[in-house]
């Protein structure tokens, strides 16, 4: 099957389509940090949201974006299956809501990582007599020795809320009743299974 195309809120990349297997994903601190860490500074402009452009719930697969510029993290639109049951309701709202939660954290902590990052830039370039950019107009940046107390200080200051959002109890709630939902919704569709292959077998057995 073809994957469904569509733009993206930059308008860039496409979406891809998986099947209806799904992974729960534990954002990881780092991971998150890694694009501005690696000198691509995140967005600033917190008016950048999700895109608006994600293409309809298929019934058969998830539809995976690329990642957003903010936070990071690949945005999935939900199948929704024909004769979706209350249950199964239940399960895709919970999931969609935690992956906004995540999605609202990361955007928040990379946006003030990004702030930081530029303010302590300038300063150490003021303390030395420098301007934020040279004679040719180029941006003008700290040594990697210099950078990396800045990365030591911004984890150092973010441990315990990191540390809160990997084990408040929200995240371990979420995550516990979106396991508990998946094992009901599996168990459910298997017994429905077994009626539907009972009854077909029942039906089909001549009358003696």
């Amino acid at each position: 099957m073809a994957a469904r195309r569509a733009l993206t809120a930059a308008g860039r990349s496409t979406w891809r389509s998986l099947g209806p297997a799904v992974t729960l994903r534990v954002p990881l601190q780092l991971r998150r940090l890694s694009a501005a860490a690696a000198g691509r500074a995140a967005p600033t402009d917190t008016s950048a949201k999700r895109s608006t452009s994600r293409p309809a719930a298929s019934i058969t697969h998830d539809w995976i974006g690329p990642p957003n510029p903010l936070s990071n993290l690949r945005p999935i639109v939900y199948r929704v299956p024909e004769n979706e049951s209350e249950l199964e309701a239940r399960l895709r709202h919970l999931r969609q809501e935690t992956e906004d939660w995540n999605h609202d954290f990361w955007t928040n902590q990379n946006i003030t990582f990004s702030k930081e990052k530029e303010t302590f830039i300038i300063s150490h370039l003021k303390a030395k007599g420098l301007t934020g950019r040279d004679e040719s107009g180029r941006r003008q940046s700290l040594n990697s020795e210099e950078m990396s107390m800045f990365y030591k200080s911004f984890l150092d200051k973010n441990r315990i809320r990191h540390a809160n959002y990997n084990k408040s109890r929200q995240w371990y709630r979420r995550n516990f009743t979106i396991t508990f939902l998946m094992a009901r919704v599996a168990l459910n569709s298997m017994w429905r299974t077994l009626s539907e292959r009972h009854s077909s077998k029942k039906n089909s057995t001549p009358p003696t």
